[in-house]
């Protein structure tokens, strides 16, 4: 497993227990089987929706993009603050707003 992703799991242990999954040839990062954050090429990316992505465009923190079949797709995550990896209740601040982001965009009749 990446450090970053150890790290990070140390960093949020206070707030809940994470669980990281490999995926998209990085590491997902889930709690309670929701995943808020994705973990590639040692760049951590979190959760948005429409109610917090303005917080994250506001610091200029950029979507996660790949390429398929040659076009980018952009999923709704997008860059961490790098003040997440030094700060643990900064870490804590940033994993919630991911979190509520997930919880919204969780399908009905998913409950977990």
């Amino acid at each position: 497993m990446s450090e970053l992703v150890s790290l990070l799991q140390e960093l949020l242990q206070p707030w809940a227990v994470v669980r990281a999954r490999r995926m998209f040839g990085g590491y997902g990062l889930f709690r309670d089987e929701l995943m808020f954050g994705l973990m590639i090429n040692d760049e951590l990316y979190l959760k948005v929706d429409r109610q917090s992505e303005a917080e994250f465009a506001e610091r200029g923190l950029e979507p996660f993009v790949y390429h398929k079949q040659g076009k980018p797709v952009t999923l709704s995550f997008r860059q961490a603050p790098a003040e997440l990896f030094d700060d643990p209740d900064a870490a804590v601040e940033w994993a919630q707003r991911a979190w509520e982001a997930a919880l919204r965009a969780r399908k009905p009749g998913k409950k977990r």
